[in-house]
């Protein structure tokens, strides 16, 4: 048995055998939390489908769960993806024999999902690099070293090889590969610089969040600096010691500094016209798989971001 934060579960071929841990949430949302299944959409169609049962009788997507309940999930066979190389124009910014650094506008979405089959960024590496990425995230992440937010833009590494691939990866886990972000957050700090240490997990009733939260989470360490300050909003720089999902916008708003246009962590209204985060990874520091050589890449702030502080300085 493996605890994968919403409760324990085992597998035998293409099912799963749950036991719940959250008692009182709709069934739906409980089952929507498995990585296996990943949208409230696909566990409610595996519910109408009879495939979730209890003691051998089929559950209802509005049925709520019970503490110790044993849920039997019969997954189908995923159906064979193919993947087209499709030519999406790219910002390199750094590319040789092993690697390439991208600039990702924000918008989009960086590996094919279900509702993002195409347009992805994966689909553009598949043009523009043909058969030179490393395959060591399967079909659907080939290359992928770490993602970022479809809605956040900035610098990725791609790797083009499974030695660089591995020597990459290696480096995110001892936190040698430094991520470097700009965000404009919410409210003022009286701080110049901080530290924010909170472990994050899945979001106890909302399973497409995430949240600050002792229970079936992991360590998460955000590093924080003042680049300038504005009436009601700052300008932060961010730098992640580990690389949760959703980090710098939970712990922001878990500050009480919710990232301008977060309507997901934060404010529920658009404000200054921004509907989607203002976050943008700015660098990345890295030592070279090959060669060893320190390399760091930077890329100016988008003309979105550009505008927001233009017009902060304006008020």
């Amino acid at each position: 048995m493996a605890d994968v934060g919403i409760g324990h579960y085992g597998r035998r071929l293409s099912n799963i055998t749950l036991i719940c841990e959250e008692p009182g949430v709709r069934l739906d949302v409980y089952l929507a939390g498995l990585p296996e299944i990943a949208s409230r959409s696909a566990a409610q169609k595996l519910l109408e489908q009879g495939l979730v049962t209890q003691n051998g009788k089929p559950l209802r997507k509005q049925d709520k769960t019970a503490a110790g309940a044993v849920y039997e999930i019969d997954l189908p066979e995923p159906k064979p993806v193919t993947l087209e190389a499709e030519p999406i124009a790219l910002d390199v910014r750094f590319e040789d024999a092993d690697l390439l650094v991208i600039n990702k506008p924000k918008g989009l979405v960086v590996h094919p999902a279900p509702g993002h089959w195409d347009g992805t960024l994966v689909n553009a590496l598949l043009y523009h690099c043909r058969d030179s990425l490393s395959g060591i995230n399967g079909e659907l992440r080939p290359g992928i070293v770490h993602r970022i937010d479809k809605d956040t833009s900035g610098l990725l590494i791609v790797a083009k090889n499974d030695f660089a691939h591995q020597r990459l990866a290696a480096q995110l886990q001892d936190h040698t590969l430094c991520r470097t972000y700009d965000a404009i957050v919410c409210g003022g700090f009286r701080e110049d610089e901080g530290t924010i240490d909170a472990p994050i997990g899945r979001h106890p009733t909302d399973r497409k969040k995430m949240t600050v939260t002792d229970k079936n989470s992991r360590s998460a360490v955000t590093h924080f600096r003042v680049l300038e300050r504005f009436s009601g909003y700052t300008h932060i720089q961010c730098r992640l010691e580990t690389g949760r999902t959703h980090q710098i916008r939970v712990h922001m708003a878990y500050r009480g500094h919710p990232i301008l246009g977060d309507t997901v962590y934060g404010h529920k209204n658009p404000e200054l016209g921004q509907d989607t985060q203002c976050l943008h990874a700015s660098e990345l520091r890295f030592l070279h798989p090959r060669s060893g050589e320190e390399i760091t890449v930077r890329c100016p702030l988008p003309d979105y971001f550009a505008a927001v502080l233009e017009k902060l300085r304006k008020r």
